[in-house]
């Protein structure tokens, strides 16, 4: 029997992400393995049910919990899903083992495996699975761009025959990955940009992207 490996629909509220692409999907296909998807999975993502090939469609979430050996899922599944999971099933998605102990001792009281992307090791290896950098650079850049939508001027400096508009003065604080996705976003909209760290190594990463760096 072939390896069945299920996708979910995310229920959560706002979350548009989906656990498994169209390309990825018709790549396990080709290994072998069964692949079961929650229909109308892909929607949010903006991956249309018509998309995925050579899958088979699960009309229910029940569906892909109870024939699953590999569950598939962005948000933490709740302890009601993870007593649907058949036995020696493995779950790999976001976990949030610290914030959700019921969760865990569910998973634990029915020895399910369970893989928590965010605690993959960021090692050269490991680099593929690296799920923290790839979200935290689009949170870095996402949050530039309400701040711009939010902010009671214009970003960058504005020359017009009434006069000259100053640009806006961006502090950006923490130079990790969101935080230079971030630098480089307000960067890129005509923003002074100042950031800190406590780390003073990233100080020639903060000028690389143009910003100047705060000093304590």
């Amino acid at each position: 029997m072939p390896v069945t490996i299920g996708a979910l629909r995310e229920s959560a509220p706002h979350e548009t992400r989906v656990s498994l692409s169209p390309e990825v999907a018709e790549k396990f296909a080709q290994t072998g393995a069964r692949v079961l998807i929650e229909s109308g999975a892909g929607l949010r993502a903006n991956f249309p049910d018509t998309l995925f090939k050579k899958i088979d469609w699960a009309p229910s979430a029940a569906t892909v919990l109870t024939n699953a050996d590999i569950v598939l899922a962005v948000q933490p599944l709740t302890v009601e899903q993870i007593q649907q999971l058949r036995p020696g099933a493995v779950v790999v998605g976001f976990m949030q083992p610290h914030a959700r102990k019921d969760e865990v001792k569910a998973l634990r009281d029915r020895r399910i495996t369970s893989f928590a992307v965010e605690l993959i090791p960021r090692i050269s290896r490991a680099q593929s699975m690296d799920a923290l950098s790839s979200q935290a650079a689009i949170a870095g850049y996402k949050a530039v761009l309400i701040a711009a939508s939010n902010v009671p001027k214009f970003f960058p400096m504005l020359t017009t025959a009434a006069g000259t508009i100053r640009p806006s003065q961006v502090l950006v604080i923490g130079a990790g990955v969101a935080g230079l996705q971030a630098i480089a976003t307000a960067r890129r909209l005509g923003a002074v940009v100042e950031a800190y760290d406590v780390r003073s190594a990233t100080k020639e990463q903060v000028k690389s992207l143009g910003a100047k760096f705060a000093a304590n």
